[in-house]
């Protein structure tokens, strides 16, 4: 049995996969709480307190409006801190703009967000899950990869028969491309990976028919 449970929530006029990661001890990650309006609050709190989980980081793989919608409400409702790479920083940083572009209500959090860096490593009760730098969707997308878990969790890197978009600031077609290669084709085969919009795959599937592989 895994040692680290994963449940998964789409939220948000984007799809995005919003995750909770948690143990036996009840400790939990939010990670990239996309939650846009007051009944996708509710599912994620709602999830939380039927498990009696108890929140203790909100981690970003990346800073996206659609990944970020629910930064402010978790940070109301748990006291917790953003944390993402300071490549993204700005990116996090314009979000109200970003919002308004597409017609959306967003709201900044009051505090300062925290930074996560390549190779640092992340303790969940007993279990190591290591940040993956993956560059190209976005200039410091993360991954969060746990060996003994054999999962990680991508963000819009990799997908189901398809990469992350590079057409936004800061996007880098081949880059990208390089990053998936270098860092996550290398992990075990029956790595599972779960991604920022859609279903999850492995590591091995996608060596085996991504089409931009």
């Amino acid at each position: 049995m895994k040692a680290n449970y994963i449940k998964a929530f789409c939220f948000n006029p984007f799809s995005e996969n919003t995750y909770l990661v948690y143990n036996d001890d009840r400790d939990a990650w939010i990670i990239d709480p996309g939650c846009y309006d007051e009944r996708e609050e509710i599912a994620l709190q709602s999830f939380v307190e039927s498990h009696g989980l108890n929140p203790k980081r909100l981690l970003l793989t990346h800073a996206h409006i659609d990944h970020i919608f629910g930064c402010k409400f978790v940070e109301k409702t748990w006291g917790l801190r953003a944390e993402l790479n300071p490549k993204d920083q700005p990116i996090f940083d314009s979000g109200s703009g970003v919002a308004a572009m597409y017609g959306l209500q967003y709201q900044k959090p009051d505090l300062k967000s925290l930074p996560l860096e390549e190779g640092q490593t992340l303790m969940l009760g007993s279990i190591e899950w290591t940040c993956i730098w993956v560059p190209g969707h976005s200039p410091g997308s993360l991954c969060f990869y746990s060996a003994s878990d054999a999962a990680i969790i991508g963000g819009d890197v990799l997908f189901e028969g398809g990469i992350g978009r590079t057409d936004l600031p800061g996007g880098n077609h081949s880059l990208l491309l390089d990053s998936i290669k270098e860092k996550l084709f290398s992990l075990p085969k029956d790595t599972t990976v779960y991604p920022g919009h859609g279903g999850t795959t492995t590591i091995g599937q996608e060596l085996l028919t991504n089409p931009f592989f």
